[in-house]
Formats: structure tokens, sequence, C-alpha cells
């Protein structure tokens, strides 16, 4: 804004300025040189007569000519008393009558000679011209400082051209100012957009818009709308297929599962030496070839299958609600995060045994305002990747506490660490994509629990930080939230 629509008008209202400027400094100059020419032929034509007054030699050569002054030369000298004058002058530069401060080396031929002097404060125009009297040749000169244009035809600069220049530069300034008054409320409309997080698709105040503005804002307004709809029915459409599919679902997920513990019991009766238990499933080891273990195994599968469907669709129904246009049409409110941490606690405490994964807390007495159960969905998906990934035998710590800024501001922060294999560096700002997973990531997975769990910071004014573990081990997943 700053650098193209402003700078266009402060050029498009500057430069005819100085021009405008330029030009009556050049109309000065042409005016003064008008006033001087006009003033040579005033003072040329009296030089005749300035000649024809000398009437005789002086009674000796030391002695002035003889001056018997011409009525109209007469006139000239009376009217512009004590800013004229005139001088005879010898070959050698010498006034032999009349003021001695018009002395100088006479002109080399007969032809006039123009000169502008400063005598006593006033600019005289002179003429001198070399001539033959009654008396010789002699160098007539003749001064005349009456014309007022001429008193400052040595100073134009400092009287015209100082003066415009100095306006030129209060006229930048004035215009600059009035300017940027003027597309204030363009550049707050500037800023306004600029300051909006991606999400933030609420209209824009077309009222407050100046009026060539305004149609401008009622489309982006309209834009607004038609995204705003089009997010909207989307966001309805997935939490209406997800909502949909959870049903149907949980009743597959359902048979299979009592289908898969009838054939669990049908061969552990055959094979009693040859089933285990992991993650409180039942599974079947290098058991004989028979139908029973073949439907068994692929039961198994199904039943896997029909886990991650079911798991799919319920991270699909928590990323439609936690989308930050629909969250935050709810009111935030006091959540004791000690409270929540210890009830994540007790409903990942059964996985965690499973593994043999220590599962700790260190929880303090700490509030923060924000939506319980979007706090809980995140740091749900986070313990629930904590233990998924975490070989057996390690640990997990659920941790609510409050941080220390640099400016001494205390915040309330979650966190969730594990001392796991960890992810590298350069794939760790990727995690909190959607769909996405790390390479080499062993389990199952949809890459959909850090990305539900980073819209859930956004929607706090926060960003989910992918932090090294204790010790430089294991992943250590950071919220803190905003005061």
């Amino acid at each position: 804004m700053a650098s193209g629509l402003q700078r266009r008008l402060l050029l498009l209202l500057l430069l005819p300025l100085f021009v405008l400027s330029a030009l009556n400094t050049w109309f000065d100059f042409r005016s003064a040189d008008g006033a001087a020419l006009q003033q040579d032929r005033q003072l040329l034509a009296l030089v005749p007569l300035l000649a024809g007054s000398v009437v005789a030699h002086g009674a000796t050569e030391a002695d002035p000519p003889v001056l018997l002054t011409a009525p109209r030369l007469e006139d000239f000298l009376n009217e512009r008393r004590g800013v004229s004058a005139f001088a005879l002058v010898g070959r050698e530069g010498s006034v032999l009558l009349g003021d001695a401060w018009l002395s100088g080396m006479p002109p080399a031929t007969g032809d006039p000679e123009f000169a502008s002097q400063e005598f006593d404060g006033v600019t005289y125009r002179i003429v001198s011209q070399r001539m033959n009297t009654v008396a010789g040749e002699l160098v007539l000169r003749l001064a005349d400082g009456s014309d007022p244009r001429q008193q400052w035809l040595r100073l134009l600069w400092f009287k015209v051209a100082l003066p415009n220049l100095v306006l030129m530069v209060a006229a930048f300034f004035a215009v600059n100012w009035a300017v940027r008054r003027a597309l204030r409320p363009l550049i707050e409309l500037k800023a306004a957009v600029e300051r909006r997080s991606p999400s933030d698709l609420s209209a824009l105040d077309a009222k407050g818009s100046p009026d060539e503005v305004r149609p401008l804002v009622q489309s982006l307004n309209r834009l607004f709308d038609l995204v705003n709809a089009q997010a909207e029915s989307q966001r309805r459409f997935v939490a209406d297929a997800a909502h949909q599919l959870r049903t149907p679902l949980a009743g597959l997920q359902a048979q299979v599962e009592a289908w898969a513990q009838a054939l669990g019991s049908t061969a552990a009766q055959a094979h009693p030496d040859h089933v285990y238990r992991e993650n409180s499933h039942l599974a079947f080891v290098d058991i004989e070839s028979s139908a029973i273990t073949l439907e068994a195994n692929q039961v198994l599968k199904l039943r896997q299958a029909v886990r991650r469907t079911s798991q799919l669709a319920n991270q699909l129904l928590a990323l439609s609600r936690a989308d930050a246009r629909s969250a935050n049409t709810q009111p935030m409110q006091r959540v004791d995060l000690r409270q929540l941490c210890e009830t994540l606690l007790e409903s990942h405490l059964d996985a965690a045994t499973a593994k043999q994964i220590d599962l700790g807390l260190e929880a303090f007495d700490v509030h923060a305002t924000g939506h319980e159960w979007l706090l809980r969905e995140l740091m749900g998906n986070l313990v629930d990747n904590a233990i998924r990934y975490t070989p057996r035998g390690g640990s997990v710590t659920i941790r609510c506490a409050i941080s220390t800024t640099p400016d001494q501001h205390e915040q309330p922060i979650l966190e969730v660490e594990d001392n796991g294999p960890g992810v590298p560096v350069h794939e760790r700002a990727r995690m909190l994509e959607r769909f996405y997973r790390v390479t080499g990531t062993a389990g199952e997975g949809s890459g959909l629990g850090l990305a539900i769990a980073e819209e859930i910071a956004r929607v706090h004014n926060s960003h989910l930080q992918v932090l090294e573990g204790h010790g430089g081990r294991g992943l250590r997943m950071r919220l803190v939230i905003p005061t």
C-alpha cells in the first residue's frame, strides 16, 4: 500500500506542483530580463543627448568639459534623483565629469555595452559607449537604478528560487500528510486483513470503509460468505458421514469381536498351548494348519480392519468438531488441568499396562481458560500416540504445570512425554499435517491424531510444540495455553 497507491498519489500531486514552481521561477527570470531590456533601450536613447550636451572643452586640460544638459536628459536625472547617475570618462578610464563610481576601462569598440552594478545598496543598469563630442572622443556612461525589478535581479535566486524551493518542500510534507490521512482507512483495512488468521472469515466492516473502497469490501464479504458456506457444508458432510458410519461400524465390530471370541474359544480348546493374549485380545500363532486356525486368522485381520475404520471415523468426527470456526462459537470456561490429566491417566492405564509401559503423572494445581472437551480430546490423542509408539517397558508421562516466560509471565502448559524412538528434527513440523505419518513408523494409524491436536491448539490461540524428551530421548509434546 505505502509503496504503491500512496507513492503514485504523491507523484501525481507533487509533480505538477514542482513543474508549476519551476515555471514560476522561469517567468520571474524572463520578467527581469524584459525589464532590463526595456531599461537598456531607454538608456541607449539618452546617450546621444548626453554627447550633445557637451558644448566645449575645459579651460585647461585638467578641467572637465563644459556640459549643458539637454532638457530631456535633465528631466531623466531630476525624476530619478538619487537612483540615477552619469559620467564623462576619459580614455584612461578616469571620470572627467559626473559620478566618480562610474569609472572604469572604456569599451574597446564604439558599440554600446550594458552591465549591472550595485552601488550604495542600489543595483544600477549601466550603458557605456565611446562617442565623439565637441570635447573630443569620450566614454559616455548613464546609470539607472529606478526600476524595482532591477533591484532584485541579482538576488533572484534568493528572492524567488529559494521561496519556491521552500514552498515545494513544505508542499511535499503537506501533501504526504494529506495522502496518508486520506488513505488511513485503506491502510487500516489492509492491516485488519493481514492480522486475521486463516480460519477467520467473518465479514469486514463495509460501513466504516470509504465510498471508493466499499465495493471491494462488499465483494470480499461475499467471497468470505461463499467460502464459509462451502467450509460449513464440508464440515457438515464430514461430521454426518463420520456419525453415520459409527453406528454400522460399531455393530460390525461387535459381531466381529463375538465371532473372534467364539473362534478363539474353539481354537483354545483344540490347541491350548498355541494361544496367548496381547493387548487384551486373542491372537493365534504357530498352530497346525486347520480350518479353525485359518478362519481365526482371517477373523483377526477383519477385526483389525474394522477397528482401524472405526478409529478413522471417530477421528474424522473429532476433527470436524475441533474445527476452529465451529469451536469458536462456543464459550470458553475455566478448566481444571490437574483433574483433566488424572482422568486421562485412568482412561489409558489399561492400554499402558498391556504394553508394560510406566504411565506416570506430574500434575500441579493449574487452571486455564478453554474448551474442556477439546483439551481432553487433544491430550487423549497425545497419550494414545505416546503409548502406541513407545516400545515395551518404556515410560510415558502426563504433565500439567506453570511455565514462566522470559518477561516473567506465567502460563499454564500441558505435556505428554515419552522415552520412545523419537522423531527426526526435519520431520517434526510435518507431524502436525493431516494424514502424514513419519517414515518408517511401525504400527497402525491414519495420521489424523496430531492434526486434530494442532487444530484444537489453534482454537486456544496456541500451537502444538514438538520437542525432544529429557536426556535427548523420546518426544515431548507441549501445549502452552495463553492467559
